[in-house]
């Protein structure tokens, strides 16, 4: 089957951006081309702007040229183009507090980036977390449960949705820190951790680490 998409991502074991519209573009089961840039080297900005005005990744390439970059504008995309993965809920006011989940995400949660940095395969020891870190880590527990509880699915909104995807790493950086979860909401980590996505990214990882790529 010839690819519809190509994903342009960066290193597995850091780029927290690039696995938020894999996840999502996974889900709408369409065939893509996935190129991995390596970040953290001198050329990398100079070689993402062949690709993306921005200079950053993730950044998805249609079939006729055009790329769409910011890993939310492509999971929202992707939610339009392909509704029947259903990546964003059918109700109108669950669809707003979705895209509301989502958004918090990718502006916010600034103290958990620096502190709790997305080091894909690796278990790392927790470190002394700031005030502000702990405030961010309580409430996306109490965000999740909230949506857990008031929607009963598997997943934030019932159905995979751009909202999980967006949080997608965070689910990572709890396991590479061992933050401790209440059973609930492990439960839910562990769910997005045993998709078919997430385990890709995992192997993806651990090549990079094998092969010292996840150190420079």
């Amino acid at each position: 089957m010839t690819a519809s998409y190509t994903l342009f991502i960066g290193t597995q074991t850091w780029s927290s951006w690039s696995l938020r519209p894999y996840v999502a573009l996974m889900a709408t089961g369409q065939p893509f081309e996935l190129v991995k840039l390596r970040l953290r080297l001198p050329e990398t900005r100079a070689e993402i702007l062949k690709i993306s005005p921005s200079g950053k990744l993730p950044a998805l390439r249609l079939g006729d040229g055009e790329v769409i970059w910011d890993s939310l504008a492509i999971c929202e995309f992707l939610a339009e183009r392909h509704p029947e993965a259903g990546l964003l809920p059918q109700d109108a006011k669950a669809r707003a507090l979705a895209r509301s989940y989502a958004a918090e995400m990718h502006a916010g949660f600034a103290d958990i980036r620096d502190q709790l940095g997305m080091e894909f395969a690796r278990t790392l020891p927790m470190p002394a977390l700031r005030e502000d870190t702990k405030i961010q880590l309580e409430r996306i527990i109490a965000a999740w449960q909230s949506a857990l509880t008031r929607f009963g699915g598997d997943f934030l909104f019932g159905r995979l949705s751009i909202a999980d995807c967006m949080y997608a790493p965070v689910v990572s950086r709890f396991r590479t820190y061992g933050v401790v979860l209440p059973a609930d909401v492990q439960a839910y980590a562990d769910r997005i951790w045993a998709l078919p996505a997430m385990q890709n990214w995992l192997k993806g990882s651990e090549a990079e680490i094998a092969e010292g790529l996840g150190f420079y």
